[in-house]
């Protein structure tokens, strides 16, 4: 029965000092303020082309005319 009760005795002791060291920590909850300014009706930003545009444009020019012509060559089944 001594050996019960010093056995008890022992988990105790070691749960009370496990809970008794921990440290508790408390969170900070930080809100800002961001002001935003609306922009209405803003004006439409120019997008300049790049290389490969331009160029893909040059090329697509060129295939274009040459399938008129290949068309213009076969001529109309309508």
């Amino acid at each position: 029965m001594k050996k019960v009760f010093f056995m008890v005795a022992l988990v105790i002791t070691s749960a009370i000092s496990l809970v008794s060291c921990r440290e508790t920590t408390e969170k900070e909850t930080v809100i800002r303020e961001v002001e935003v300014e609306r922009v209405e009706k803003a004006e439409p930003v120019e997008e300049k082309k790049g290389i490969l545009e331009r160029t893909a444009e040059k090329v697509d020019k060129k295939v274009n005319k040459e399938i008129d012509e290949e068309i213009d060559k076969i001529g109309d089944d309508n």
